[in-house]
């Protein structure tokens, strides 16, 4: 899928109108179209704006991937847990597969 395509979904799943995208970044409505339909191509700095607007990120925007949005609480835990010691790295990571299998076996049962 191609970022014209993507914009264009996204916006229509978020049911904002391509004038008020324009407003909330800072461009016109016509230019969000010409997005949309691949004549232009915005500007890192644009396309950053899109994604706020839209509460996902540049990445899932611009590219194919997995995660439209990551969770802020986890985000933080995230950057804490990238702090710490190799050591206390391994630890965490196995108390954090250790628990995730547990809830997998959970739900089956």
């Amino acid at each position: 899928m191609t970022f014209a395509d993507r914009l264009g979904l996204i916006r229509k799943q978020k049911k904002i109108r391509q004038a008020d995208l324009g407003k909330l970044v800072g461009t016109s409505g016509d230019i969000i179209g010409k997005y949309e339909r691949g004549e232009n191509v915005p500007s890192i700095v644009v396309a950053a704006k899109i994604a706020d607007a839209f509460g996902i990120t540049l990445d899932y925007l611009i590219r194919d991937t997995k995660y439209e949005s990551i969770d802020e609480e986890a985000l933080k835990k995230i950057k804490e847990i990238q702090k710490l010691s190799l050591e206390d790295k391994k630890h965490v990571y196995a108390l954090l597969d250790a628990f995730i299998k547990q809830v997998k076996i959970n739900k089956i049962l």
